[in-house]
């Protein structure tokens, strides 16, 4: 088979389920972290702002977590961001798992 093609647009030279799993890739990485900072943070307690594994971590989420401070209200506490943003990317990897199952589907 050879490449699929979806018509004009922006990634029109691309395959689109590569795209989709490129993006879950994306995702499942960002979202792992979010869950390696959460344990770092549990483990290592206040000291955890020294801890290196942690600044990793956090140098992975940061655009996430920036991302997701300028999408939602004032009224969210910075502390809550993190939680918020780990749940965004959740709910978008269901719907990416989705978008592929149709894609097979549909093939």
């Amino acid at each position: 088979m050879g490449p699929r093609r979806s018509g004009a647009g922006l990634f029109h030279f691309m395959d689109p389920e590569f795209l989709l799993r490129a993006l879950k890739a994306v995702v499942e990485v960002a979202g792992f972290s979010y869950l390696g900072q959460g344990l770092v943070a549990l483990f290592s307690g206040s000291r955890r702002e020294q801890n290196v594994i942690f600044q990793v971590f956090r140098i992975i989420t940061g655009p996430v977590t920036r991302a997701t401070r300028a999408l939602m209200p004032r009224f969210i506490l910075d502390r809550h961001i993190p939680f918020v943003a780990f749940g965004l990317l959740l709910w978008l990897w269901i719907f990416l798992i989705i978008g592929l199952a149709s894609l097979r589907v549909a093939a």
